[in-house]
């Protein structure tokens, strides 16, 4: 059990092995851990009675492949999937998975042109002609600008944007504004050296996070126009208190809701919406909220209430319905 459930997380591991030695208080734990992976067991049974039934209908086997583009502060890595447990149930159901292979800290400008020159890479190597972009948080602001400003958008059919701050985040702008200089450059000066050891290229910190400030996402809005030969749609999720999520979303939510209001634990929900639909993921069948991470998987979590498996299936199979 220990070794194999996804579900049992880090801290109950290790308050179970703690009280594991206390008469009574074992007890207590054993049933805990008895329930949690009960109940982990009982979903994984219905998404596998789920995906035989629907896996030889090749739902998601969309006509252009889709480029999946992360957010900041992370990389794409071979063991360590930023998208969690969605991209195999993706390729599951047909659908060819490409990332974006990006700096994990850059200008959008500049994650915008390495997004351009890895999709024309994707085009002249399998002659897609066009790729599906579903993208997350800051990832979605550098997916529009590889297709306004460095010219992406003859080989884009559709663009997603998940969790992304369109008219940027307000709390940003109050650190930026309240941190001395001086600290803000030790710190960008320590990530950029981490992050270059760890693959990226010029990594540019506090490049990234200004532009996730609300006044440069307005300035950026005015110069990333959409191109009318690309289908563009977002979504967005609603973290309903700080106790309804897990860590870290769930440390940030206070702050982000004293600047931006209702958020997911990172991004006011008026930023989301973008492009012809907007898809709003609030959970009306539990108290638990959907937050930042939550929308990526990356927790690994069965939430009661939301499926995000299922929710990026819909979605792709939506893009297919579309003839993308």
């Amino acid at each position: 059990t220990y070794m194999t459930s996804i579900q049992l997380g880090l801290k109950t591991r290790i308050l179970g092995i703690i009280f594991g030695w206390v008469p009574i208080m074992h007890l207590i734990f054993l049933g805990k851990i008895v329930t949690i992976c009960s109940r982990e067991i009982r979903h994984e049974e219905n998404l596998i009675r789920r995906d035989q039934l629907r896996e030889k209908d090749q739902i998601c086997k969309t006509r252009y492949p889709l480029l999946l583009v992360h957010g900041v502060f992370f990389r794409d890595y071979e063991h360590l999937n930023y998208w969690g447990r969605i991209p195999k149930e993706l390729e599951r159901n047909g659908a060819t998975i490409y990332y974006g292979n990006h700096n994990s800290a850059s200008s959008v400008a500049d994650s915008g042109k390495e997004l351009a020159a890895r999709i024309e890479n994707i085009i002249r190597e399998t002659e897609c002609e066009k790729v599906n972009i579903i993208a997350h948080s800051k990832g979605g602001l550098d997916a529009r600008a590889a297709i306004s400003v460095a010219s992406a958008g003859p080989y884009i059919a559709s663009l997603t944007t998940i969790s992304t701050p369109h008219r940027g985040c307000e709390f940003a702008d109050y650190l930026l504004n309240e941190i001395p200089e001086g600290i803000q450059e030790t710190v960008a000066a320590k990530y950029n050296k981490i992050a270059f050891r760890l693959g990226d290229r010029d990594p540019d910190f506090l490049s990234a996070v200004r532009d996730l400030t609300y006044e440069s996402c307005m300035k950026m809005n005015e110069v990333m126009t959409d191109d009318p030969g690309v289908f563009y749609q977002s979504a967005g999720s609603l973290l309903k208190s700080a106790v309804s999520g897990r860590f870290p979303m769930n440390c940030t939510y206070p702050l982000v809701k004293h600047f931006d209001g209702d958020n997911d634990g990172m991004v006011g929900t008026s930023s989301f919406p973008w492009g012809d639909h907007y898809i709003f993921l609030k959970n009306e069948k539990s108290s638990r909220g959907i937050s930042h991470a939550d929308t990526i998987d990356l927790n690994r979590e069965n939430i009661d209430g939301f499926d995000v498996w299922d929710f990026y299936v819909q979605l792709v199979y939506d893009l297919k319905m579309k003839g993308f």
